[in-house]
Formats: structure tokens, C-alpha cells, sequence
């Protein structure tokens, strides 16, 4: 169990899983630098959050709902949480006239990556309403802003040991102050940070090591 002094942003999850450098950069160095996709993304959020709350039928929805897990060490805030009335199912949040099912949303700019960090940021956010709320949520969604559709995530067991396993990694990493070396890669080029992370200098140097071992 955390305390409230340990506790790191639900989002660090997701820069963890992109690039453990990234990750130590923003939240061991405390360094960050904004590009167009941060800033569409920065904006996205910021839109989202500033919407009243609002009612649709069997559906409640609160936005920027501030999250919090002392077992996990996370603290963050929901872009959306969707309050689905459901009166005969298990693991609904009993009050507010009836019982109602807790179904989270996160908004995203681009579309869907071939990784899970987006479903790991998701499923964590999931797991802070689940302790705060005392209920049970089986799933949620990610709102993709190029494709404009949902994508829905079930929070099945797998992913739940994904969360818990890289909110450990993370906490580590920050309490080790050591940001990890670059090692460059394609989705580099994409990153905000590059002009501070300098990957291509390490891959510059990797290849001229590599041409001077095979030089006979």
C-alpha cells in the first residue's frame, strides 16, 4: 500500500509502456516539451473535461472524475465516466435513485496503437473507480479522435496483471532516478521528446561500432 506522497499519474503508465526513456525523462527528470500531436492531444482532453455533465436516458456522464489507488500508487483523472443504470447486474454502485454501472472513457487523438498502452491506462483508471467505489467494472472504452469510433476493452484478468505489473515497473523506475539510455526506434521520430532524447545519436553510434567490427 502506497501513501498519498508516493502516488504517480495514471498517464505515466503510458509513456512507460511506449518508452521507459520517455517516462524517466518526464517523470525523473521532470522535462517535457509539446509538438503538434501533444498539442492536438492536450486540446482533446482539455475539451472534453470542460463539457457540463449530463444525462441521456439510463445514462449519467461525469467528466474529469479525479481517480485515486493507494494499491496500486496512482492517481489521475478520467476523461469520462458513463453511469449506465442497471438495476439487475452485480458489481453496479448502489444510490442516485438506483443502481448504476461505473463505464470509463478515455479519449484519445490518434487511432488505435499496436501496443496496449492505451488499454493499460484504461483498465488502471478502471481499477482506481473500482476501489474508490467499491464495485466491480468489467469494461470500458477508448475514443480514438482520427477514426472517430469507439474502441471497447474488457478488463479481463491479463490486462489487470499488465496494470499492476507496470505500476510496479514505474514506481521503480522513479525511485531509481535513472533514466534508462536511448535506443532508437521508429515510433522515435513521432515522440515530442526527440530533440531532448537524441535517439539518433545513439543509433549513429551503434552503427559506426558495428561498421568498425566488421572492418578487417
Amino acid at each position: 500500500m502506497y501513501s498519498e506522497d508516493d502516488l504517480l499519474p495514471i498517464s505515466a503508465l503510458q509513456h512507460l509502456i511506449f518508452c521507459e526513456r520517455q517516462c524517466a525523462l518526464i517523470h525523473v527528470e521532470q522535462i517535457w516539451s509539446e509538438n503538434r500531436l501533444t498539442a492536438e492531444g492536450r486540446i482533446l482532453h482539455e475539451r472534453v473535461h470542460e463539457a457540463a455533465a449530463e444525462s441521456r436516458g439510463d445514462v449519467r456522464i461525469v467528466r474529469g472524475l479525479r481517480l485515486r489507488s493507494l494499491a496500486l500508487g496512482l492517481i489521475g483523472v478520467a476523461d469520462v465516466v458513463e453511469l449506465h443504470r442497471d438495476a439487475d447486474r452485480g458489481g453496479a454502485v448502489a444510490g442516485l435513485a438506483g443502481r448504476w454501472r461505473p463505464f470509463p472513457v478515455e479519449y484519445k487523438r490518434g487511432k488505435p496503437k499496436a501496443n496496449a498502452c492505451d488499454e493499460v491506462q484504461l483498465c488502471a483508471q478502471a481499477m482506481c473507480l473500482e476501489a474508490m467505489l467499491e464495485c466491480l467494472i468489467t469494461d470500458g472504452a477508448l475514443f480514438y479522435g482520427t477514426t472517430r469510433r469507439r474502441k471497447d476493452v474488457a478488463f479481463a484478468p491479463a490486462l489487470r496483471s499488465m496494470v499492476e505489473d507496470a505500476a510496479a515497473r514505474l514506481h521503480t523506475l522513479v525511485a531509481s532516478g535513472i533514466t534508462p539510455q536511448a535506443q532508437y526506434s521508429k515510433k522515435c521520430d513521432s515522440c515530442s521528446l526527440n530533440d531532448i532524447c537524441l535517439p539518433e545519436l545513439h543509433k549513429s553510434a551503434r552503427a559506426y561500432l558495428q561498421s568498425e567490427t566488421r572492418t578487417p
